[in-house]
């Protein structure tokens, strides 16, 4: 399941975010990648622990979002923390909790995800959603269309 935000997304996240320097950085590779989601974070992967030895089949960003969702849908105090935003969106105080609490969870369990990729894979499920995100297990084949925003 690809996601793609728009320039208008990209543009609200920019202003929520405007005093968080790792979701900027996150936002010009979003920009940079025309807001598709799975490469801009791959790119920020690269840039900061070099190119990964990947399986031929999965993607580096399938495979962290598998161990993810393991982990955040059944965290209470993410989802918690997810739906104050989603009460207040533009909070940039809620917002970035958001991404310093997925970035706690994944350091938890040995994932090494930074501020920036984590704002990636925040604004990510800010757009198809929560539940979506936890129901979601693997995308068809030749899916990379955008989606509409979740819950």
């Amino acid at each position: 399941m690809d996601g793609q935000l728009s320039h208008t997304e990209m543009n609200a996240a920019r202003k929520i975010l405007q005093d968080y320097d790792p979701a900027q950085h996150a936002l010009n590779h979003l920009e940079k990648h025309n807001g598709k989601v799975e490469t801009a974070f791959e790119d920020l992967w690269t840039e900061k622990n070099g190119q990964p030895l990947m399986q031929q089949s999965k993607s580096l960003w399938q495979v962290t979002l598998k161990v993810l969702r393991e982990e955040l849908c059944g965290d209470e105090g993410f989802r918690g923390q997810l739906k104050d935003y989603t009460k207040n969106p533009g909070s940039s105080p809620l917002l970035t909790g958001l991404i310093i609490s997925l970035v706690g969870v994944a350091t938890a369990h040995g994932l090494p995800i930074d501020p920036a990729l984590a704002t990636v894979i925040v604004l990510y499920i800010l757009k198809i959603g929560l539940n979506i995100f936890c129901e979601y297990t693997e995308a068809p084949v030749g899916n990379s269309g955008t989606l509409a925003p979740g819950n």
